[in-house]
């Protein structure tokens, strides 16, 4: 693939982020729910509270509601996430 062609906006994958919210995780999920179309192989989701706060991780193979659930939110606790949807392309 030459230079050019690399950065050139794609249609895989999406990304979706929430800062200042308490429950940012949720509303995360509900925006990767959202961008579901833009990737149904793997969802993963990282939040945090504050700066130099631990980061929490979930992620998984699958549609977001399968690799989300009620109680993989709840250790998510943070008023910040970034979370993705994957569909993987030649190369990945």
């Amino acid at each position: 693939m030459n230079e050019e062609a690399s950065f050139k906006p794609r249609h895989e994958c999406g990304v979706f982020a929430v800062h200042g919210h308490p429950n940012a995780a949720v509303l995360t999920y509900y925006g990767l729910f959202a961008l579901q179309h833009r990737g149904q192989e793997s969802a993963g989701i990282v939040s945090a509270t504050g700066p130099g706060a631990d980061f929490r991780v979930h992620k998984g193979m699958g549609l977001v509601s399968q690799v989300f659930d009620a109680g993989s939110l709840e250790t998510l606790k943070g008023d910040r996430a970034i979370g993705h949807v994957r569909y993987s392309t030649t190369g990945s």
